[in-house]
Order: C-alpha cells, then structure tokens, then sequence
C-alpha cells in the first residue's frame, strides 16, 4: 500500500473521521464503521485533507476538467479545499461549485453557490463516502439542469465496497448506471488490512472481535459474492 494512503487512513483517525462502533448509514444499513468528514475542523485539517484529494483526483483523472462540484452541505468544504490544493501542488486553476439547498431567491439568485456552470463543462464530483449511491441519484440531476455538463468522474475519500441497489459494488453501478468513472483516496480492504492487530499510538484500533464485525457486515452487504473486507 501506498505511504499516503497509509497516512491518511491515521489522518482519518486522528480527526475523529473515522469512527468504529454502531451505527446506521443514509441507506439505512447498521454499519460497525462511519465516515464522517464533518469532524475535520481547522484549517490545517482542510489543507491536507484538500492535498489527498487532489492526489487522487490527478492520479486517476488527470487534471483536463474544469469545475470541481462538491453536494451539499459536506461537500462544499470539500471543493474549496481542494481546488486550493490544486492549485498550490499542481498550478491549475479549477473553478469549484456547489449547490444549495433551497434556492435563493434574491442577491445571488438561483441553487448554485461558487461558478456558474456553462455548457460544455467537464464536471468533475466530489463527495466524502459512497454507500449505496443515492447520494449521486441527487446530484447528476442538479448539475444536468444548469447546462450540457460533460461529467468526468466522481471521488471519495473512503470506498466503503459494498452493494449498492443490486449486487454490485456502488461505485460500479454509479459507473455503469451513470457512466462516470470513479476513484477513492482509499478502500475500506486498505483500511482494515493497514489497522487490523497493527497498534497505532499505542492502541489497537481493529483486534480480532471488531475484525469478526467488519467480516460480518461485508458476508450481508460485500459486493460480490461477499465475504472478508480483503476480498471485496
């Protein structure tokens, strides 16, 4: 595994990101792991967690797009910090955008916040984590409405490798159903393998009992034909 990865998956934990324990995703699946990227709180939080980003989004689309679109409300942090890291590692200049929630209807009128979008825009989307993939469901419709958009890929910080609607991963169907490429700065395979029986400041954070939890949760929602999370 990559350094960075390894070193993200600790930034997740030292921020309170990534979390182990009970609890329930937005497609209603009781989960014994949770990313959350509302817990990164400072600046120096957003200014690395923004330089991940644009590594992966450089790596696996290059950077011949240009908007960065970010859902609301946790996405919005998300483009800024990292058009910003764009620009400061590799010197392009994207324009990043958001939507609203409700539409404004006064000032800066309308359901966008940040740039425009044109027609002929490559879109780029960038969300925290896919579980299911109903949050894009959401997202594409917004953007298609401003304009002939041309999307060029979504990115997440964490794969959670699980079904989405059928059998297949969320990330497959979202490139198969929408036809957009996909990329994560990491897996939860990457996770698990990087934590499991390995302390990291002094606590072992996946021992055997919350490795049997995370095996089960993957045999009833894994993509494919389940099973263990290194599997996926």
């Amino acid at each position: 595994m990559e350094q960075y990865k390894q070193e993200f998956i600790e930034f997740m934990i030292d921020c309170q990101v990534l979390k182990f324990g009970e609890f329930v995703t937005k497609s209603g699946r009781n989960t014994p792991f949770f990313v959350n990227t509302g817990f990164y709180r400072t600046g120096a939080q957003l200014r690395r967690l923004g330089e991940y980003y644009a590594k992966a989004i450089h790596d696996r689309f290059g950077l011949d797009f240009d908007v960065l679109f970010g859902p609301a409300y946790k996405g919005i942090p998300l483009t800024v910090a990292t058009t910003i890291a764009i620009s400061e590692k590799y010197g392009k200049d994207i324009r990043y955008c958001s939507n609203r929630k409700e539409v404004k209807d006064h000032g800066d009128k309308g359901i966008l916040l940040g740039s425009p979008i044109r027609d002929g825009d490559r879109v780029v989307i960038i969300e925290d984590v896919t579980t299911a993939g109903t949050s894009i469901q959401e997202t594409l419709p917004i953007l298609r409405a401003q304009g002939e958009i041309r999307p060029v890929g979504l990115v997440v910080s964490v794969d959670r490798m699980e079904r989405g609607q059928g059998t297949k991963s969320a990330l497959q169907e979202i490139h198969e159903t929408w036809g957009l490429e996909t990329a994560a700065i990491v897996t939860m395979a990457e996770v698990t393998e990087h934590l499991y029986n390995r302390p990291y400041k002094g606590k072992v954070i996946i021992d055997d009992v919350l490795k049997a939890s995370i095996d089960a949760y993957y045999e009833q929602y894994g993509a494919g034909q389940g099973g263990d999370a290194h599997e996926q």
